[in-house]
């Protein structure tokens, strides 16, 4: 195995335990020699993770590669601590070859160091030493002559100066200790580099576990004592939208929710407000979760709208006091502020709100927390918790470096930052609408009675930071709060919401019965009504508007044969939609709807027996009824579930932004359903 080879699978290992590192922290490096393609000799190289990548998932496309020489003659022109900044472009002149990732500013702890292999992580154990307010005598307590200490200092090209001078002056050490930062260890091989790092992690942590005193967090408080598991829940699912919203004034965020133990541990004992208004310690945890949480300061048992209204004027303090510490660092070059909004929301006896652009970020931003949780565990538990200071923490925030990294992040896609359920979304029409919407960037709730249909289309989007399924029965009130409630505690809310879910009864008048008129309203008219009711409920609460969709069918306004039931309840859709735009409008609310004709492939309703009945009524093959549709068309185009995917995101991706109350007709022309 390669050097490369080698780098990626050690890397793959640290990554995937969130004991050593979090994602998309640390980095790694290895050194080696391959043949320059130009002169034809050999060239030492060094290849190290690159900006932004992760470890846990890392290729060799998420490598640097840069030629050791050049890198090493960057110590002839450097201009100083004060201008190290400036050095971050001159790796571009040190890269071998083309392709691979961006260097990242770490690259001159790696380059640098005398040693073949570099790890540089950030466990929680040895954060904990580094954030102790006396963490270079616990360092040496811990650890001898085999670890040393390096003070604090912003990562660059000086700290990578310093800890080579470290290893030059300690020949006998493993690695660093890094103040208010992480680890760094090196070795000849990567097998040893990465046992190196192992050992000062696992050494670390008996060092806390032996030494530590216990309830390093103080005494439990009873009032703030966690709440049994189904209060809990209904809890933070009626808290969600409303920090939700709080959360997004500067912007749209998703949300993530956690009730893990240690969360609940922390915000029970009596020293959790000192601890959270000291905020994290280590750069890559306060970049994710900014530089404190917003914490409520009411028990679990407070009434509900006591606690909105306490949620909503910390929220205007936090807004305040972050303006005021942008504002008390600032310099004239500085990048404007970013938004003053908490990415980390902590509520004693129900657990911890994150929030981010997209699901992924908010649900590492609360990973990080739970890391720095532990980091203040370790450090009181051995000394004083003592992060970097608010100075340091702002020019971190706010690094050129950082904006720079931000300006290179993706466009983001129309629907980012937006959560849409969608009802019958397991199968059909639904199902295609559900993987547009996931397609143009939105977290997507898969809302059907059939679990397993739901479950696979939720698998076929992605992860469950993409979607996730829910059992929906539209007609069962509680089964419709369920799913609402689900939407909240998985994403924090919900944006956008189709009323898809439907079934058809294809009979003649006096064949039709008052069970299969009850049915098809109460699936349809009924289960639209209710699913609106909730969306409305929760989008309120959120304040942030958001857009309702029927999907509704050319038959509200065309009267076809045998098809009373069905049309009716479909006439009832299409008033709704009228109704609730009225309604609704004033909370920034859309409602509009979508008019197909019969979709035939792909329509779990055709499937179902409707289809060979509507053939039966127009005397048709059923294998033709698609062909005959189309062909009673202006178009002649047959109407597919895509194409009513396409109206949804079109009513809905933010263009038709002063559009509601509207019926978008996708039955390729049929004059007799035309609008009037």
């Amino acid at each position: 195995m390669g050097e490369k080879d080698e780098l990626l699978a050690r890397s793959r290992r640290l990554g995937a335990d969130p004991r050593y590192t979090n994602y998309a922290g640390g980095n790694t490096s290895a050194k080696g020699t391959e043949t320059d393609p130009v002169t034809g000799e050999p060239v030492r190289l060094l290849w190290v993770k690159g900006s932004g990548g992760d470890l846990g998932t890392l290729t060799e496309a998420g490598l640097a590669a840069l030629r050791l020489d050049r890198l090493h003659a960057l110590a002839g022109v450097y201009p100083g601590a004060d201008r190290e900044d400036e050095m971050v472009a001159l790796f571009d002149y040190c890269l071998h070859g083309r392709g691979g990732a961006a260097p990242s500013i770490d690259t001159a702890m790696h380059g640098l160091l005398d040693a073949e292999h570099v790890d540089h992580l950030h466990p929680d154990a040895g954060i904990a030493l580094a954030a102790a307010a006396d963490g270079e005598a616990l360092t040496k307590e811990c650890f001898g002559d085999r670890v040393c200490w390096v003070p604090w200092r912003r990562p660059g090209f000086q700290l990578g100066l310093d800890i080579a001078a470290v290893r030059r002056a300690h020949p006998q050490a493993i690695g660093v200790i890094l103040g208010g930062h992480g680890i760094t260890a090196w070795g000849d091989t990567s097998e040893e580099c990465e046992r190196r790092s192992l050992e000062i992690i696992h050494t670390a942590q008996e060092f806390l576990d032996e030494r530590g005193r216990p309830e390093p967090f103080g005494p439990a408080l009873p009032q703030f004592a966690p709440l049994p598991v189904p209060e809990r829940l209904a809890r933070a699912a009626a808290l969600a939208p409303v920090l939700r919203g709080l959360a997004s004034t500067d912007g749209p965020q998703v949300g993530h929710f956690t009730d893990a133990d240690v969360v609940l541990d922390f915000l029970h004992r009596a020293e959790h407000p000192r601890l959270a208004a000291l905020g994290t310690s280590c750069p890559d945890h306060f970049l994710r979760t900014k530089v404190r949480p917003m914490v409520l300061d009411l028990p679990p048992a407070a009434d509900l709208d006591e606690t909105v209204a306490r949620l909503r004027e910390l929220h205007t303090a936090y807004r305040e006091e972050y303006a005021a510490y942008y504002h008390r660092h600032a310099e004239p070059g500085s990048p404007p502020m970013r938004g003053a909004d908490p990415a980390i929301v902590l509520v004693p006896g129900v657990g911890m709100f994150s929030f981010g652009r997209d699901k992924q970020t908010a649900r590492v931003a609360g990973e990080f927390y739970v890391n720095a949780v532990n980091v203040m565990r370790g450090a009181e538990a051995v000394s004083r918790y003592q992060p970097i200071g608010e100075s340091e923490k702002f020019r971190i925030e706010y690094w050129a470096l950082e904006e720079a990294k931000l300006a290179r992040m993706p466009r983001p896609k129309p629907l980012a930052a937006r959560v849409a359920l969608v009802t019958g979304g397991g199968s059909g029409i639904g199902r295609a609408i559900a993987l547009r919407l996931a397609a143009e960037g939105a977290c997507v709730v898969v809302a059907d009675r059939d679990t397993e249909a739901a479950g696979r289309v939720a698998a076929e989007i992605g992860t469950a930071d993409h979607a996730v399924a829910v059992t929906a029965d539209v007609t069962d009130e509680d089964q419709i709060r369920a799913a609402m409630a689900a939407a909240s505690l998985a994403f924090g809310g919900v944006d956008l919401v189709v009323n898809n879910a439907g079934l058809s009864l294809s009979k003649p008048l006096l064949d039709t019965t008052l069970a299969d008129w009850d049915v098809q309203h109460d699936v349809m008219a009924r289960g639209s009504f209710l699913v609106s009711r909730e969306a409305a409920r929760l989008m309120t609460a959120q304040g942030m508007g958001g857009d309702i969709v029927y999907i509704a069918s050319k038959n509200a306004v065309f009267a076809g044969p045998d098809n009373v039931a069905y049309s009716a309840a479909k006439a009832d859709q299409a008033h709704q939609v009228r109704l609730l735009a009225a309604e609704l409008g004033g909370h920034g609310i859309r409602v509009n709807g979508v008019n197909p004709d019969g979709v035939v492939r792909g329509s779990g309703i055709f499937a179902g027996g409707w289809g060979a009945r509507r053939a039966a009524v127009y005397g048709v093959p059923e294998a033709e009824l698609g062909a005959f549709y189309a062909q009673r068309t202006l178009l002649k185009r047959e109407v597919l579930p895509e194409h009513v995917a396409n109206a949804v995101f079109v009513l809905t991706a933010g263009e038709l932004s002063h559009t509601t109350g509207l019926h978008v007709p996708v039955d390729g022309g049929v004059a007799a359903a035309f609008l009037r």
